[in-house]
C-alpha cells in the first residue's frame, strides 16, 4: 500500500552557489559517505531525494537530514536508507520501503519517492 509520495526539483546552478556561499551547508545536509567523489550534480540529486523523502513522510518535524542517506546499489540504482529518529518516524507511519528515482536534465535534478508499507 502506498502511504506517501514526494517529489522535488533542484536547480543545479542555484544549489552550487548555495554550497559555495555557505561552506558548512554540505556537512549539515549530507553524511560523509554521501559526498565521497560526488559531483554537484550528484549532490543536487541526493538533496532532491532527501526533500522528496521529507514530503513522503508528511514533513514530520523530527526528520533529520543525516537520518536520510541517499546512495546507490552496485547496479547504480538509487536507494534510500533511514537512520535514527527518521527511521522511527517512518516505522511509526507504517512505512516499510522507500522507492526512489532521481533524474538530471540540463540545470535541473529531480527526485520522486514512494513510501510503501502498511497503515498504522
Amino acid at each position: 500500500m502506498i502511504i506517501g509520495v514526494g517529489v522535488d526539483t533542484v536547480q543545479l546552478s542555484r544549489f552550487e552557489a548555495k554550497l559555495t556561499e555557505t561552506p558548512r551547508l554540505k556537512d549539515r545536509l549530507f553524511l560523509d559517505i554521501e559526498t565521497v567523489d560526488a559531483s554537484v550534480q550528484t549532490l543536487a540529486g541526493r538533496f532532491a531525494a532527501k526533500e522528496a523523502v521529507i514530503k513522503a513522510l508528511s514533513g514530520d518535524p523530527g526528520i533529520e537530514w543525516h537520518g536520510i542517506e541517499v546512495g546507490k546499489e552496485s547496479s547504480g540504482k538509487p536507494v534510500i536508507w533511514l537512520h535514527g529518529a527518521t527511521a522511527k518516524i517512518a516505522l511509526q507511519a507504517g512505512i516499510r520501503k522507500l522507492h526512489v528515482s532521481i533524474s538530471h536534465d540540463g540545470d535541473a535534478a529531480v527526485a520522486f519517492v514512494v513510501a510503501e508499507g502498511v497503515e498504522s
